[in-house]
């Protein structure tokens, strides 16, 4: 089982091009930032883990762009992957997002993970002329025109929400196949998601009863025809137990992501090294 670390990126603290630097040089295996492109001050949506329109952490309106984050930390590093947990790719243009996505593994030497959310506040998606009860839709429809564009020399894609002529567009990234997590809740209808458009799932921040729910996910990813095992990611919230993490490798988890602390950048290294030690990396 592997072990990755989580940046909450912000305009303040360790840069993420340090910290993925002091992540490779500690063992790990992935770095992750969120996104966010704004916050709109006034919601309906309530936050998945207040229950309401507050925030539990003000570095929500203040996450960096992630491409660019991602970007800046791949000339410093050479084998840790970089990924996004989560990135709403709904809030951008497919088309312009493909190309940025291609041009960061191209650069990376082959290193980009996507993981993507649906997106829990409805507000920010509304802004971006997402329709909150088509956002899975959405998603697809980019996930899918966005492969057209990596993977064909001339791509085209005709749905209700991406819509484009045959087209070029290079370059292609790296990997045959560049993977595709969701990080969303468990229920039923995100793993039946998951199993037919995705590679995996990371869970949520407010995860609970997380070895039936890994269950479940093979389960349907069997049920769909997949081939192999789905990726399945764990952010761990509070610190497992060995019991824990005995029992989610047991079931099939494949990495544990472990979030770094809003502090100086000096202190954050010095805990990667220690919280390293701890796991044995």
């Amino acid at each position: 089982m592997r072990h990755g670390i989580v940046l909450f990126t912000s305009d303040r603290g360790i840069t993420p091009a340090a910290a993925a630097q002091a992540a490779e040089e500690n063992g790990f295996h992935t770095f992750y930032v969120p996104e966010h492109t704004h916050i709109p001050v006034r919601r309906d949506a309530a936050h998945p883990g207040t229950g309401d329109e507050t925030l539990p952490d003000d570095r929500y309106t203040r996450t960096l762009d992630p491409w660019v984050a991602l970007a800046s930390a791949v000339t410093v590093t050479s084998a840790i992957r970089l990924a996004t947990a989560v990135a709403l790719p709904v809030e951008s243009d497919p088309i312009t997002l493909a190309k940025t996505i291609a041009s960061l593994d191209h650069l990376s030497g082959g290193r980009v993970t996507v993981g993507a959310g649906f997106g829990w506040n409805t507000d920010e998606l509304a802004d971006h002329h997402v329709p909150a009860d088509r956002r899975r839709t959405v998603l697809r429809e980019y996930v899918e025109a966005m492969r057209a564009l990596w993977t064909r020399e001339q791509a085209s894609y005709a749905g209700e929400f991406v819509s484009f002529g045959p087209s070029w567009a290079w370059p292609k990234p790296v990997q045959a196949h560049v993977p595709l997590l969701i990080g969303a809740g468990g229920g039923p209808k995100t793993l039946a998601w998951i199993a037919a458009h995705a590679d995996g799932w990371m869970t949520t921040p407010t995860e609970r009863d997380i070895l039936p729910k890994v269950a479940a996910l093979r389960a349907a990813w069997a049920d769909a025809g997949r081939a192999g095992r789905p990726e399945i990611c764990v952010l761990a919230t509070a610190r497992p137990s060995p019991e824990d993490v005995a029992a989610w490798e047991e079931a099939g988890v494949t990495e544990i992501m472990w979030g770094l602390p809003d502090r100086p950048a000096d202190e954050v290294v010095a805990f990667l090294a220690r919280h390293a030690a701890r796991l044995g990396l």
